[in-house]
């Protein structure tokens, strides 16, 4: 005689539930998580349904934190072309909800190159911020190398960082030091986002130094053999790594309706070399 023991929808398969819906896991993807670890489908699916919609309900309910000021790059002309610091830069592509801009030919073959050359005597295991003590700590989800450079090191990041500046009109001073990246094959970073979680106890002293990010420019620095791409699973919308284009996204307040999680596609040939600049609400200390 067999018996049938009974799967409970618990509360904490409900917030890994919720972790994984908002981390950018596809609901077929939980779904096939659940059965490999035991789940009857039938159950799996009821927990799924009935969590998603409760989320849902949730976030329609609570009150969103005000919007802030962020930076806004210069687009009011008809022209796809924005002249900044002498060179010429295109708009490749725009997005209103979440902000993001798709921008060709930022950097030069030249500068691209040096700064490769720069940082890689410099490049060690990448780092991500540790939401307990607002330090940084080696994370599984980031599988890259690389390094920081402080802000106006040298004439060439000087020049990129004014460069910036005046694309998307925000005080040089608001600026973190630029960040190089190299990933090699099978790297990646899974999706995330760039502000400041509010609720993370570290956050407070993060923010100490300049206030919260409100957006974010990844420049491209080599174009990948294979995979690479920046990837934005809320919509769909998949930036191609290509040599001295770049992407910038913002976000108005510390909350996923800004629908800015983003992520890194691992890499599937060759390196992929990212610069990237953060902007912050205030002077960046």
């Amino acid at each position: 005689m067999s018996t049938t023991v009974a799967q409970n929808i618990t509360d904490d398969l409900r917030r890994w539930i919720v972790e994984q819906a908002e981390s950018g896991c596809r609901p077929a993807d939980v779904l096939e998580a659940m059965k490999a670890s035991g789940w009857e489908e039938s159950v799996a699916v009821a927990a799924l349904e009935q969590t998603l919609r409760q989320r849902l309900a949730q976030l329609d309910e609570e009150e969103l934190p005000p919007p802030t000021e962020v930076p806004q790059p210069a687009l009011e002309g008809a022209s796809p072309l924005v002249q900044v610091g002498g060179r010429e830069v295109r708009v490749l592509t725009v997005m209103k909800l979440p902000r993001v801009v798709v921008f060709g030919g930022l950097l030069s073959d030249e500068e691209c190159d040096a700064l490769i050359e720069l940082a890689r005597p410099r490049l060690l295991r990448s780092e991500t911020v540790d939401n307990a003590t607002g330090g940084s700590e080696v994370n599984a989800a980031r599988t890259s190398d690389g390094m920081f450079f402080d802000r106006g090191e040298t004439p060439l990041i000087a020049t990129i960082e004014r460069r910036i500046a005046e694309l998307v009109r925000w005080p040089l001073e608001n600026g973190e030091g630029i960040q190089v990246l190299r990933y090699r094959p099978g790297a990646e970073y899974r999706p995330h986002h760039d502000y400041f979680d509010p609720v993370h106890p570290g956050t407070a002293r993060i923010l100490q130094r300049g206030g919260q990010r409100v957006g974010t420019v990844v420049m491209y620095l080599n174009t990948p053999e294979g995979g690479g791409a920046t990837t934005f699973p809320e919509v769909g919308l998949e930036v191609a790594p290509v040599r001295g284009n770049a992407v910038f996204f913002s976000y108005d307040r510390a909350h996923p309706a800004t629908k800015t999680l983003h992520g890194g596609a691992p890499v599937l040939a060759g390196e992929k070399w990212v610069a990237t600049k953060w902007m912050r609400q205030g002077v960046f200390t």
